[in-house]
């Protein structure tokens, strides 16, 4: 089972119907001992760092996804949910993340955000999201990102103004920043590399 975290936070049904064209049976829930006890955890997140923290510490999910993170179990976060992962944020007065990979998220340095639409990601070979999907376009909406390489990680990379992480994966932990569950095929089978690990 799949379960989308449900912290008020994100394109819940959108992810839920991506994710379960995977066959796996997928839930939208906050329930901890159900987040805890399925194969593999989605953390969205949309809008601004800080109010997404807020949200999640008070739906009680940063405690589901630390324990997650010990007990090594698989987890993958989109847009929002990539951006907390990290250790703060300086949108608007800044707010401190969650830790779990090192670094910040900066405003990207482009003449024109938000970045909206589709763009390429470049990949490394040791990725497993993006096996058989190199140099394919992403459906991404932010206007902030991790700019620096996550260490012992694969990293993949996009550039709008300049370049930016676009994917992290480090054992159990995978984080993109685009939205798989709006880049069609491509999003599909990125979504579908992912589940095969669970």
């Amino acid at each position: 089972m799949i379960a989308i975290l449900d912290y008020g936070s994100g394109n819940l049904r959108s992810a839920q119907r991506a994710f379960a064209l995977t066959g796996h049976e997928t839930i939208v829930t906050s329930d901890p001992n159900i987040c805890l006890a399925s194969e593999g955890l989605v953390v969205p997140g949309v809008g601004a760092y800080g109010a997404c923290m807020e949200q999640l510490i008070a739906a009680g999910g940063r405690a589901i996804i630390d324990a997650r993170v010990a007990a090594q179990k698989p987890m993958i976060g989109i847009c929002v949910g990539m951006q907390i992962l990290f250790t703060n944020g300086t949108e608007k007065d800044g707010h401190d993340g969650l830790g779990i990979f090192a670094g910040e998220v900066n405003q990207i340095n482009a003449p024109i955000l938000p970045h909206i639409g589709w763009n390429n990601v470049h990949s490394e070979p040791s990725s497993i999201l993006f096996q058989g999907l190199q140099d394919e376009s992403f459906y991404f909406v932010h206007s902030f990102a991790a700019k620096s390489a996550v260490a012992d990680a694969s990293n993949s990379w996009c550039t709008y103004g300049e370049e930016f992480l676009s994917a992290v994966e480090r054992g159990p932990v995978s984080a993109v920043q685009f939205h798989p569950e709006k880049s069609g095929a491509v999003g599909a089978r990125l979504i579908s590399n992912w589940a095969e690990t669970l």
